[in-house]
């Protein structure tokens, strides 16, 4: 999925406005419950802990998250997942539960609010139990269930109720609050993140609030063996997924019928969703990036650009390839596909720790090696070069958001995951070429996670004959 974009629509966010509630008490009431989204696994507690335990390290005060509520989306057919924050350091996925990780004690360095607190260092909060609910929603767990802390993980779980009270009892004991603040680009964090801050300054007002967002960013962007096997999983579907559009595509079929077979085999294979809405876009509509309309109808002569990720366990793979819809590249557009595929090439024999995406302080990173090579191979029909016609950022970090978060400036490093994407895209000639893979950085390079597409225009081609040749002894031995 092209360019930089980080924002919560994958998460059910994108609302109307007129339906985004400013008061925290019509956020909390305004709406049904959304049903959960259950995981297919999810890691070990101990996992959940450390990254917890990290996160204490680094603070003076008390960090205060809250999950989503289930009623940031009126559609009904949306299903609940929880916020990627309070799930990378929970695992939890339902609804309307908060959390609470206080500072490191550090013995007897420790004076102060450390050393004055008795309670527990880190508390989770969960909606009390609601069997009239549950025959609607389902079982929740509730801070009630016997064995509530082994299921979790916290060795402290109360009532969301009583969340008020305890952080009423810190605001005497620190000076301020770490939380997630408003982010500053696309929604700002509104309505969730806006309503946590609301809520703090009604609870504690004049309380300084600091932003955790960045130390947990910094965490996210190495992944842990559990992440990347979930990334692994939801990648090979997005491969599964990608052949089988190779080998169904044809003139006459529309973009839509191609997204629902890809759709329908992620789900077959154990994906609870997709990472994003699926971009398939034919001729005209491979140019725009983030094309979801689906509604062309494929003609002899297209080119069809499929940008489809599957999510597994809330992990998002993020793949694209680029074939003819007859199954035959023109010479024109074999030409750009070999100039996209140099490029990515270009790329990828830089790719190893310590190299970068693009940082000028730090000299040039792998988008400029990309970017250079698209510049100098080709023109347009004007005779101009080419580099003008690559319009996003050259990758970006995936994980439990298929842009997850990640510097452009900082180094590459073991147990990064990140998409490798150059791209060419000429509306004047209806042509667009993009060809996306993830790769796990190495010790002393990458792995590349998508290895199992092909991306050589001969084997796409291949494939392709194969399939129609298929088709046609089908038809023929229908005929007989």
């Amino acid at each position: 999925m092209s360019g930089r974009l980080k924002c919560a629509r994958s998460r059910g966010l994108l609302v109307l406005s007129k339906v985004l509630v400013p008061s925290l008490l019509l956020l909390i009431c305004a709406a049904p419950e959304a049903a959960a989204q259950q995981r297919r696994e999810r890691e070990p507690n101990r996992v959940y802990a450390e990254r917890r335990a990290k996160l204490a390290a680094q603070v003076d005060g008390p960090i205060i998250l809250w999950g989503f509520t289930g009623r940031e989306e009126v559609s009904q057919a949306y299903i609940f997942a929880q916020e990627e924050y309070f799930y990378y350091l929970t695992g939890h996925n339902e609804e309307g539960a908060g959390l609470i990780i206080l500072p490191e004690r550090h013995g007897d360095a420790g004076a102060g609010a450390s050393s004055t607190w008795t309670g527990p260092q880190e508390m989770l909060f969960l909606p009390a139990k609601d069997p009239n609910k549950e025959k609607w929603n389902g079982v929740r767990m509730s801070p009630t269930d016997p064995g509530i802390e082994a299921r979790t993980g916290f060795s402290a779980v109360k009532p969301f109720k009583e969340m008020r009270a305890v952080v009423e009892k810190l605001a005497g004991l620190y000076p301020g609050f770490d939380t997630i603040l408003p982010y500053e680009k696309e929604l700002g964090g509104y309505p969730h993140e806006k309503a946590v801050v609301d809520w703090l300054d009604l609870v504690a007002p004049q309380k300084k609030l600091k932003d955790i967002r960045a130390s947990i960013d910094a965490l996210r962007q190495i992944k842990s063996p559990g992440e990347i096997a979930f990334l692994k999983e939801a990648i090979e579907l997005s491969l599964d997924a990608q052949l089988a559009a190779m080998r169904m595509i044809r003139p006459g079929l529309y973009e839509y019928q191609v997204a629902a077979k890809m759709v329908e085999v992620h789900a077959m294979g154990g994906s609870e969703a997709e990472g994003y809405a699926p971009i398939v876009g034919a001729g005209p509509n491979s140019t725009a990036l983030h094309y979801d309309k689906l509604s062309r109808k494929m003609e002899e002569g297209d080119i069809v650009v499929m940008d489809v990720g599957a999510q597994y366990s809330g992990y998002s793979a993020d793949i694209t390839r680029t074939i003819p819809a007859n199954g035959k590249f023109t010479p024109r557009q074999r030409e750009i596909y070999d100039i996209v595929l140099g490029a990515q090439n270009a790329a990828l024999a830089a790719l190893k720790p310590g190299a970068h995406f693009s940082c000028k302080a730090k000299g040039d990173g792998i988008f400029k090696i990309a970017y250079d090579y698209i510049n100098t191979h080709g023109k347009d029909a004007h005779g101009k070069r080419l580099g003008q016609y690559f319009i996003h950022g050259l990758g970006h970090h995936i994980g439990l958001d298929v842009h997850d978060p990640g510097d452009y400036c900082r180094a590459f490093e073991p147990g990064m995951v990140v998409t490798v994407e150059p791209g060419i895209y000429i509306p004047e000639e209806n042509l667009g070429v993009r060809i996306e893979d993830d790769f796990l950085i190495t010790e002393t390079g990458y792995k590349l996670l998508s290895e199992r597409l092909t991306r050589d225009p001969d084997e796409i081609e291949k494939i392709m004959a194969e399939a129609a040749a298929q088709r046609a002894a089908n038809v023929k031995k229908g005929d007989d």
